[in-house]
């Protein structure tokens, strides 16, 4: 039967029906939920939908909870696979918060400074710290010109993110006329200016504008191209800091498992949602017409009253619900858009310490702009690269054996569907060069290294279904940006709604826990469920 789009009960004038599933509120709502994949937006959304006393089982197709924040463990080492810049934390806290718990009793953040170390080929250094004074101070040391321009740049991301993060960061844009309401907002912050272009205008040394426009590329997006809006990232830094998990991300995600079971959820490991298809509901006591029937593999058909899907959305569409016809459209659509970047990232872990080195280091190399079109524009791996280098073990020596430490290293490179790059045959070479470039910043590496081992687009696309292999799903764009983004409730598939990268607010932790604040608001108003 086809599925009619949802209407808010406030949007038809009405208010919820007397005994309607929600009502009674706790866990007697009578509804049922899945979430497909137990990333951050999954298990943040398994725990709202399971608060809100919606029945929830989570199902995560990998041995370990966490999506890309999976976890390897080899010779004494831990490796966190993938999200390592923990900042909103009040996004977390609040997940605890709805479930009547503390954060505190089930994971701990450390503060991380510098946020970031910076370091250019040409050998200037920058610590990007939170402190405005300290910050100056850096600031002064490269072009004392441009401390009045970042104090203007400042006061301008504190303004985005006002309306960006605090306004518009948890509001679902399904309609739009939502898009339409906020426009003279955003047109007035110029929305339309790249992240770079914008930062151009408040400050004129290349070292400071690349110092102050690289965020994008956390969330997947080119600073040349993607909205100003993101410049709030910095903001976001400067209200509330730069944190890492005690214990590293994963204990984060095995924190908010914890949760989750604690309050009545179900997480099925080892359950990759093969498909999942609409049908009449066989449940005469229910007033919903519709149930999804969700077959994992190695567990029996099920029926759920909603389906939140934390899988890449073109998986979501292309795999899960391949037989309903609004998903071939959705799928075409999707396959003309922009996605982003890929990722080679390698893991590795050396027998020795290093000395006076950051968490978090940004390493440019001798190109910026070129390198990012080759990157989002080119057709093949370039020659060069610029690198995020994490080193855990500097804020928590437990995630290597003594006297050790335990590294990844990141570089952005271009998707599946871009470039045709064979990365079996790539992969070992592309990774002695980083290393060898590395050398410069950790003395005698190679020779010290123990256990290594690295993920590429390939990966992302095998392990991860994404589309293109993209690491962090549709481009951030403005014109794929809120509305035109990947919607937080489907328009024709009656229950199926959307978390994660791939719909609004988008990428990185913050953004995808922000999708399921945003995504399971929509269904409690579908639905009738008091939050």
């Amino acid at each position: 039967m086809s599925s009619p789009q949802i209407l808010d009960r406030s949007e038809q004038g009405l208010s919820p029906r007397v005994g309607e599933p929600g009502i009674a509120g706790g866990a007697r709502t009578g509804l049922s939920a899945a979430v497909i994949g137990s990333g951050f937006g999954g298990l943040a959304s398994a725990i709202r939908l399971q608060a809100m006393g919606i029945q929830t089982t989570c199902y995560e197709a990998r041995d370990k909870p966490g999506g890309r924040a999976y976890v390897y463990e080899d010779n004494g080492f831990t490796f966190d696979a993938g999200p390592t810049v923990i900042t909103a934390p009040h996004c977390l806290e609040e997940l605890f918060e709805v479930a009547g718990k503390s954060m505190e009793d089930y994971v701990k953040l450390r503060p991380v400074t510098p946020f970031y170390r910076l370091r250019w080929s040409d050998g200037v250094e920058f610590d990007y710290v939170g402190d405005e004074a300290e910050l100056i101070e850096q600031i002064k040391r490269i072009n004392p010109a441009d401390v009045d321009g970042y104090k203007r740049f400042a006061d301008y991301t504190r303004k985005v993110f006002e309306k960006g993060y605090v306004e518009l960061g948890a509001k679902p844009f399904l309609r739009f006329r939502d898009m339409v309401s906020v426009a003279p907002d955003l047109m007035k912050l110029r929305a339309d200016r790249s992240v770079y272009k914008t930062v151009s205008k408040f400050m004129k040394d290349e070292h400071l504008r690349q110092a102050f426009s690289f965020h994008p590329l956390l969330v997947g997006g080119n600073p040349m191209d993607t909205s100003s809006i993101y410049t709030l990232i910095h903001w976001i830094e400067r209200e509330w800091g730069v944190f890492f998990p005690e214990g590293g991300t994963g204990a984060l995600v095995n924190g908010l498992v914890r949760l989750f079971e604690d309050i009545g959820g179900r997480l099925l490991l080892n359950s990759p949602v093969e498909n999942a298809r609409i049908a009449t509901s066989e449940n005469e006591a229910s007033p919903f017409e519709t149930q999804h029937i969700v077959k994992a593999l190695g567990q029996e058909p099920r029926a759920f009253d909603v389906v939140v899907s934390n899988a890449d959305v073109h998986h979501t569409y292309s795999k899960i619900y391949q037989d309903n016809a609004f998903s071939k459209r959705r799928t075409k659509k999707l396959e003309g858009m922009e996605w982003s970047m890929s990722l080679f990232v390698m893991y590795f872990g050396t027998r020795k310490r290093y000395e006076d080195i950051a968490h978090h280091t940004i390493l440019f190399g001798p190109r910026f702009k070129g390198l990012l079109k080759d990157i989002f524009r080119g057709n093949s791996l370039p020659d060069d690269f610029s690198l995020y280098l994490h080193a855990p073990t500097v804020t928590d020596p437990s995630l290597a054996p003594d006297g050790c430490e335990a590294f990844y290293v990141l570089s952005p490179v271009p998707h599946l569907g871009q470039a045709k790059i064979d990365w079996e045959e790539a992969a070992q070479a592309y990774g002695d060069l980083i290393l060898e470039s590395l050398e410069d910043y950790l003395p005698g590496l190679r020779e010290s290294i123990v256990t290594r081992r690295h993920f590429t687009p390939q990966d992302f696309h095998s392990e991860l279904n994404s589309f293109h292999g993209s690491a962090f799903s549709v481009a951030p764009k403005l014109t794929q940006s809120a509305f035109f983004r990947p919607h937080n409730r489907d328009k024709d598939i009656r229950g199926l709604y959307i978390v994660g990268a791939g719909t609004h607010p988008g990428a990185g932790v913050p953004g995808v826990v922000n999708t399921a604040k945003a995504t399971t608001g929509v269904v409690a108003a579908d639905f009738g469920v008091p939050v």
